[in-house]
């Protein structure tokens, strides 16, 4: 049974490959590339978007899990296996989630545009009958959630125990080749 409560900030975030949810599920974090991350990570919900590729059915969201804290961290210290990959010294939110809890009606909808992220409330992911209907577009209702998301940015308390670990910078800067200035 979630624990969501309709006033929860949901990120919507796209799975691209089964990996990244085998990841979520066993290791407990998401990754989003800082240069295309939204705005705001410090949500208390991730829904996932399994595209088809990486879903038991069509394109949909069929779990979402609580957001327990984020850290910055580069793709290769994400990513062991991978030091040689294109972007290993770029730098990476990585999202700390609790487990992985199945929708009680997954949201599926052909006719749902391309996107990489979303901004929902609770409210509306649980009430939702379709991946459309997570869209915020009721003026009282969007400028509610735009309230809550600046609130979050000036004074976020994440649901964890545990502080985030320190990101050091110095590496990213010489790997760019840059001081560390």
């Amino acid at each position: 049974m979630l624990d969501m409560h309709t006033e929860d900030l949901i990120l919507v975030a796209v799975v691209p490959r089964m990996q990244d949810l085998e990841i979520a599920r066993v290791l407990g974090w998401y990754r989003i590339p800082v240069r295309r991350a939204p705005k705001m990570v410090m949500v208390d919900w991730l829904a996932f978007y399994q595209t088809a590729r990486c879903g038991p059915g069509p394109a949909g969201i069929y779990a979402v899990a609580p957001v327990l804290g984020h850290e910055l961290a580069t793709r290769a210290a994400l990513l062991h296996d991978q030091p040689d990959h294109p972007r290993a010294h770029e730098a990476y939110y990585k999202l700390q989630l609790g487990p992985l809890e199945p929708l009680p009606t997954p949201l599926v909808d052909g006719a749902w545009p391309r996107l990489t992220f979303l901004y929902t409330t609770g409210r509306r992911l649980l009430t939702a009958r379709t991946l459309r209907q997570l869209k915020v577009s009721a003026p009282v209702e969007r400028q509610a959630l735009w309230r809550a998301l600046r609130e979050r940015a000036d004074g976020y308390t994440p649901r964890s125990p545990f502080p985030p670990t320190p990101f050091d910078w110095s590496g990213l800067a010489r790997a760019r080749g840059g001081g560390a200035g």
